[in-house]
């Protein structure tokens, strides 16, 4: 059988496809008017099940081309299955030292994905909630049109010392 051009794409595109990353969780909100408040509190809400798998968290960020700062602060909160509640201050790069974008940038809006934090894992089964919220000197931010988190299963397993809870 002889391969035809046709044949041979789709071959190529079922094997890509087959080797991308394994999305557990996304969810993104759009903002209203593409402006971000204070009061616009963030929740993603996510099921674990394997506690041994590790994963990769981004944050996915869609802002207007005029957006007026290099980075974006938020507070981010996890809640675990046993209602411990853990808060972290991070700054979102957006942009290089010159001022140039991260990420894929059209002629109104950039999109990018960021790594909030890589070779994460879960000790508890159950449910999860992270929580984003805006943390700059300004009450609304404009030119924030859409705020996501995505968690991917990196396929590595971590390995468990005897008399270690999962």
């Amino acid at each position: 059988m002889r391969l035809t051009p046709l044949m041979l794409a789709a071959s190529v595109t079922l094997l890509l496809a087959s080797c991308g990353p394994d999305v557990v969780f996304d969810q993104s909100y759009d903002l209203p008017e593409a402006h971000w408040t204070y009061a616009d509190t963030l929740d993603f809400e996510l099921e674990v099940t394997d506690t041994l798998a590790i994963f990769d968290l981004f944050l996915n960020l869609s802002h207007a081309v005029d957006f007026p700062n290099q980075n974006l602060y938020v507070q981010l909160y996890t809640q675990f299955p046993n209602q411990e509640r853990m808060q972290k201050l991070v700054s979102l790069e957006l942009a290089d030292k010159a001022g140039d974008w991260y990420g894929r940038c059209g002629s109104e809006w950039c999109e990018l994905s960021i790594p909030i934090q890589e070779d994460a894992f879960f000790n508890l089964p159950g449910a999860y909630r992270i929580t984003l919220e805006q943390f700059s000197r300004t009450d609304t931010l404009a030119g924030i049109r859409r705020l996501g988190i995505q968690l991917i299963d990196t396929g590595k397993k971590r390995q468990v010392q005897t008399g270690e809870s999962q």
